[in-house]
């Protein structure tokens, strides 16, 4: 399973989800389904949103071997 933190980073920078979305060019429930795990975004996209937080990939997702989020 991959694991995000964009809820988390969202709340540090103060943006809402409609604003994250706009940021990278996709819908605002995309953002949703990503970060209540029922959509995995591509590389490409996961890339974008580190990109607008301005950190590594790492500090916004992680793979957790087994782990099911529930």
């Amino acid at each position: 399973m991959i694991k995000n933190r964009i809820k988390v980073l969202r709340a540090e920078h103060n943006w809402t989800q409609a604003n994250l979305a706009e940021k990278v060019g996709i819908s605002r429930q995309a953002i949703i389904s990503i970060e209540k795990y029922k959509y995995t975004p591509s590389l490409e996209l996961a890339f974008k949103i580190s990109q607008v937080f301005n950190v590594s990939i790492n500090e916004v997702f992680k793979y957790k071997e087994g782990e099911k989020h529930e």
